[in-house]
């Protein structure tokens, strides 16, 4: 019986993980086009002809359309499979990481934001605080049923105000130094709303791996000007969420 509850959840993970990044991608492609991300049906972008229900299969419906539009045969972005399966393997990670509990629903929720930023900073160079304000409600509601309330509360806002307050303090001092801005407010607000659920001490090891992160992608990437740093934050914030502790402890053993 135990074996049928955990292979379910790990199923019912995968669909609604799909699920919610196939919505999410599809938002952050009408947020980037400046549209509405709630109003009207989803349509190809190329012949606007709405989509029906068989084409909206995660994962399935791209696979079985071969990558193409029903309707006027053009190329359906490749993104839009990437994040069906990362969304679906990202909801199954927090699954095994926590079972059937309350911090897989909350973990999960703030994976789909996080997906969001990604997704809309690499289209934009930008944050929408809407996704900061979510991410704060997530951690607000999650509080409530939090055993140990007045700790979390404590170590939330020490994180929040020590990430957020010193990153910002650290971007003023590189832009006067640099004359010109060198990590942007979006970003500054993000650390400090994932600090609410990292702490002070995971806070850390996240601005660490985001650090690394964001190097590695501006030499992959060769970049010489700007470039978000959302996704690195984003990519170290669900690493810090998932294997925090571990990484701090493993380190910790180094010296001991």
């Amino acid at each position: 019986m135990q074996t049928f509850a955990t292979i379910y959840l790990l199923v019912l993970a995968f669909i609604v993980g799909s699920c919610l990044g196939s919505f999410i991608c599809c938002a952050a492609d009408r947020y980037s086009n400046e549209q509405t991300v709630f109003e009207g049906r989803s349509e190809c972008p190329n012949c606007k002809h709405k989509l029906g229900i068989m084409d909206l299969f995660p994962i399935f419906s791209y696979l079985f359309l071969r990558g193409k539009c029903r309707y006027c045969g053009s190329k359906i972005p490749l993104r839009c499979l990437i994040s069906e399966l990362v969304g679906g393997v990202i909801f199954l990670t927090v699954a095994l990481k926590f079972g059937f509990s309350l911090k897989t629903l909350e973990v999960c929720l703030l994976a789909a934001i996080l997906m969001a930023v990604t997704m809309i900073d690499f289209d934009t160079m930008e944050i929408p605080d809407g996704l900061i304000l979510l991410g704060l409600l997530v951690f607000l509601v999650f509080c409530l049923f939090d055993a140990d309330l007045g700790a979390r509360v404590r170590n939330g806002a020490l994180g929040m105000a020590c990430l957020g307050g010193g990153m910002f303090v650290l971007s003023l001092v590189m832009d006067a130094l640099l004359k010109k801005e060198s990590l942007g407010m979006g970003d500054v607000k993000l650390l400090a709303m994932l600090g609410l659920f990292t702490g002070l001490g995971e806070g850390l090891l996240m601005i660490i791996l985001s650090s690394i992160i964001g190097l590695i992608y501006a030499f992959v990437g060769r970049s010489k000007g700007e470039f978000p740093f959302g996704p690195s934050i984003a990519f170290a914030a669900f690493v810090t969420l998932m294997f925090g502790r571990e990484i701090i402890d493993l380190y910790m053993t180094l010296f001991i």
